[in-house]
């Protein structure tokens, strides 16, 4: 059932994820965005506004004040939009922030494979002061084998990181590590599931992603409503081997799946492999934590054999 409708307010509204916007203005017309509003009343759901980076004109601003929301821009237009996610297109934008103890919104870092492997070190060093940091690494689907090999060494180094921050008094939230340790079933992206997309053209899609990749791949309007077509194909119960998964922070984003595997509910060997990287990181993070008394040891992640399930569905182990 859908929770959240995401309004992007211009094709130049800040990617929160990694699909890349569209450079050239064009803004929503302020009746679509009215209708928007009063579609995210009809079906109750929790509106995300992604921001420019200019600053809207005051009658947008008084119209999206009409209603309870949250804000997601880049840090360029941060003091004007008050976000509560708050996206770094340059990672040493981030690096370079000043942080304290006050109140942050919660962080997006969108980053290259090779940037992170080369920068991963100085993206924690503001670590104590973080609550919640989003990595998102924007060219998954190029990883070979030697950059996974990279990858699991990186994180073993972030681990160390992350446990002497714990052991400091402060439980900061990384997605590609702290997620795995909170969870007992599959927390995914869920796009078309949990949540819809509307783009200033007053089209609805599965996300942001598939407005900026293709403006005709839609599934309904503001005018005539929401149509997925077989929305049960972006569900989890519908993915076979996914839903026995227990990398369970893995976003399996269906835009990626439909791009690599041409099945929009089947990740990529890429996908896979790097969310058991990051799964089998949260293990060590773990026991750890556990060891030292850090933690009280409620949750179990198991040892695996393998980096991809698919290797294993023709053997006795799967």
């Amino acid at each position: 059932m859908l929770s959240y409708l995401v309004i992007l307010l211009d094709d130049s509204s800040t990617s929160f994820c990694n699909y890349e916007n569209r450079k050239q203005p064009r803004l929503i017309d302020l009746e679509t965005l009215n209708a928007g509003i009063i579609f995210g009343m009809k079906e109750n759901l929790a509106i995300q506004f992604v921001y420019p980076d200019y600053e809207l004109p005051s009658e947008y601003m008084s119209l999206i004040d009409t209603i309870d929301h949250s804000n997601i821009s880049s840090i360029r237009n941060h003091s004007v939009y008050s976000s509560d996610l708050l996206v770094f297109n340059d990672f040493r934008d981030f690096i370079c922030l000043q942080l304290n103890d006050s109140p942050k919104p919660a962080y997006v870092v969108r980053i290259g494979k090779k940037d992170f492997f080369e920068n991963c070190q100085s993206l924690l060093k503001n670590i104590n002061f973080v609550s919640r940091l989003n990595i998102i690494i924007t060219d998954v689907e190029t990883f070979n084998d030697a950059d996974f090999k990279l990858y699991a060494e990186i994180l073993d180094k972030m681990v160390e990181s992350v446990f002497e921050s714990y052991n400091s008094g402060h439980n900061p939230q990384i997605n590609i590590l702290t997620d795995r340790l909170l969870l007992d079933k599959a927390n995914n992206c869920n796009a078309g599931v949990d949540s819809i997309t509307l783009a200033p053209n007053g089209r609805f899609y599965v996300c942001p992603a598939f407005y900026f990749e293709d403006e005709d791949n839609n599934c309904g309007d503001v005018v005539n409503g929401l149509n997925i077509k077989n929305k049960q194909l972006l569900r989890i119960d519908h993915a076979p081997i996914c839903r026995i998964c227990d990398a369970y922070h893995c976003k399996r984003c269906v835009f990626l799946n439909q791009k690599m595997t041409w099945d929009i509910n089947t990740p990529s060997h890429e996908q896979c492999v790097v969310s058991h990287i990051e799964r089998n990181a949260s293990r060590k993070l773990l026991v750890k934590l556990e060891e030292n008394g850090l933690i009280v040891p409620t949750k179990e992640i198991k040892e695996i054999i393998y980096l991809d399930p698919f290797d294993l569905i023709n053997t006795k182990d799967f």
